[in-house]
């Protein structure tokens, strides 16, 4: 693992984790490009998501000073799903990184959701328990590398009802806990190492951060004006591509 390389993995991490592509996906993918890439577990990954998360808490750092407590409430029942399939299943989820043929599988789910975010009329319903915990299953399936946990969970609160806006906004805010979470787990597990280079690690995680705002801004400007199935034929000729050809 070089630098280049994390240059390439933080780019792509911060640019597919808003946009409905899977980030896990293409990290995973990349990484099988790098013949010398290694790491303990998916700790660099874990790390690139926290690089998204401080983008996520950046550009909605006024909206999130402002929460209400309900709010709040939502997105901790929202998170609960991921955090039971995550405490449950963690060893078996991190095997599945390296199973390009079941991401291409999932990278087609992906397009689905992406295909009818934007085919699924505008709601109007306000956000509750309900329909909280029914985005927060989608979170938790999104897990799965290939399911792009940006284009589930949209999918998800525009299925249920709330606006399309709003669906992204909770989506963005509802990934801050489950990232928290996971580098949590991550850290335990191997972040304690003196062994690790911790230079490349941080490098990857300012590259994740920067490229993460952009993500944001493109992920809202595609959304709104129903652009979403350009990202569905894109995961749709990607899991192709990683199902017969990788």
């Amino acid at each position: 693992m070089n630098y280049l390389e994390v240059f390439i993995l933080g780019l792509v991490q911060g640019l597919t984790e808003f946009l409905p592509v899977s980030s896990s996906a293409h990290l995973a993918i990349l990484q099988s490009f790098f013949p010398q890439f290694s790491q303990p577990g998916v700790l660099l990954d874990a790390l690139l998501h926290l690089g998204t998360l401080f983008a996520i808490i950046f550009y909605f750092k006024k909206d999130i000073f402002k929460l209400k407590i309900s709010y709040i409430f939502f997105l901790v029942l929202g998170t609960l799903p991921a955090v039971v399939v995550g405490f449950l299943f963690s060893d078996f989820i991190e095997s599945l990184f390296s199973n390009i043929k079941l991401i291409g599988f999932a990278l087609l789910l992906t397009a689905l959701f992406n295909f009818y975010s934007d085919k699924l009329p505008y709601g109007e319903k306000d956000l509750d328990k309900k329909n909280s915990v029914f985005i927060g299953i989608f979170q938790a399936l999104a897990i799965i590398p290939g399911v792009s946990r940006s284009g589930s969970t949209i999918f998800a609160g525009i299925l249920s009802g709330i606006s399309k806006s709003e669906a992204a906004r909770f989506s963005f805010l509802l990934s801050v806990p489950a990232v928290l979470g996971a580098n949590l787990l991550q850290f335990l597990k191997y972040g304690l190492n003196s062994d690790y280079n911790f230079g490349l690690y941080f490098f990857g995680f300012l590259m994740s951060f920067v490229f993460g705002l952009l993500g944001i801004y493109l992920a809202f400007r595609f959304l709104l004006s129903r652009n979403f199935k350009v990202f569905s034929f894109y995961c749709f000729i990607l899991g192709i591509l990683a199902i017969f050809f990788l």
